[in-house]
């Protein structure tokens, strides 16, 4: 969808608290003050070696007791990405397993290596709560290239020529018009309310997110939705989120700007996120580009195109589950 705009394998590890120093491009992020409804000064607090603290902050629109599925969803890929670091390669891509509702209180993860490489390494990641399995994580880390793969952005994809008549050309990457313009994205709309969700709980991950919606009424417009958005506070105090981690704390929100049921009256809750970061974010702030499909037997689809104000820069897509409340 255009902008409309894990010793051994088979070892479970603790994740340990690492700080490490931020990307110049994270570096530029701000966390924007709290203007309305209090929040906690960040997501999570350690609490030991690979043991965190739910913060109220967590807490998602359809009960206060849940945590939101991004938040956790931030802390899994930050395990994969810490376990065994290796800085050759980057987190493209994670895919999150829902296995019920995430407690706000102690977390515990685990990690392991399913599939080492040089090239590419496969991570695992449970997350557990009061001695249950709540969350899994599975994250491929792929090789930065040292050079000569050229970019080609989500707009201008489709001018690539045929694969069998690219074989037949030099091997200079080819010229695709347009590269060095950015898209057509819509602009970061001045400050909103706080916006509310229908017969939902705001106090928590909604007030710890600023949302700028760009038409209708927040998330009370129902069908296809955009809205730019940042975090006010860190997932964890004192560290700035990866590139993967930003990108999930927020994605996890696409079936909830792209909603077409009243959520007052039905639940679409999602029961996975994949995730697919093709490059980098820039800047703070993060437009999800969504819409939701609803089959006649209760499954749905939110997909959304996550943009930063260079354009797109991945995809993520939750299964939902549609019922009557």
């Amino acid at each position: 969808m255009a902008c409309r705009s894990p010793m051994s394998a088979g070892l479970l590890h603790p994740v340990v608290l690492s700080l490490e120093p931020a990307s110049p491009a994270l570096g530029q992020c701000r966390f924007a003050p709290v203007t309305s409804r209090p929040v906690h000064n960040a997501f999570y607090e350690p609490a030991g070696p690979g043991t965190f603290l739910a913060t109220a902050a967590t807490a998602g629109p359809w009960t206060e007791h849940a945590q939101h599925g991004g938040p956790p969803s931030a802390l899994a890929a930050r395990a994969l990405e810490l376990h065994e670091r290796d800085y050759g390669q980057r987190l493209a891509s994670v895919a999150i397993d829902i296995l019920r509702p995430v407690p706000i209180a102690k977390v515990t993860l685990t990690t392991r290596t399913v599939r080492p490489g040089k090239r590419v390494t496969l991570i695992d990641a449970v997350m557990e709560a009061g001695g249950q399995e709540v969350l899994h994580a599975r994250g491929w880390r792929i090789a930065k290239s040292p050079g000569g793969v050229p970019a080609v952005p989500e707009s201008t994809a489709a001018l690539q020529p045929p694969r069998a008549h690219r074989r037949q050309e030099s091997q200079k990457p080819p010229e695709l018009p347009g590269l060095a313009e950015p898209p057509d994205l819509p602009e970061i709309p001045a400050e909103q309310p706080a916006p509310t969700f229908p017969g939902g709980h705001a106090d928590g991950y909604m007030s710890a997110i600023e949302w700028r919606f760009l038409a209708g009424a927040g998330f009370r417009h129902l069908g296809p939705g955009r809205a730019w958005t940042r975090a006010r506070i860190p997932l964890l105090a004192g560290e700035e989120p990866s590139a993967m981690s930003r990108a999930l704390l927020v994605a996890d929100s696409g079936n909830g700007v792209s909603a077409v049921l009243d959520a007052a009256q039905f639940l679409f809750v999602n029961v996975d996120l994949t995730v697919v970061l093709p490059r980098d974010p820039v800047g703070e702030w993060l437009l999800l580009d969504a819409a939701t499909t609803i089959g006649e037997t209760g499954t749905g689809l939110a997909e959304t195109t996550l943009c930063d104000t260079r354009g797109p820069f991945g995809t993520a897509l939750q299964t939902l589950l549609v019922t009557p409340r």
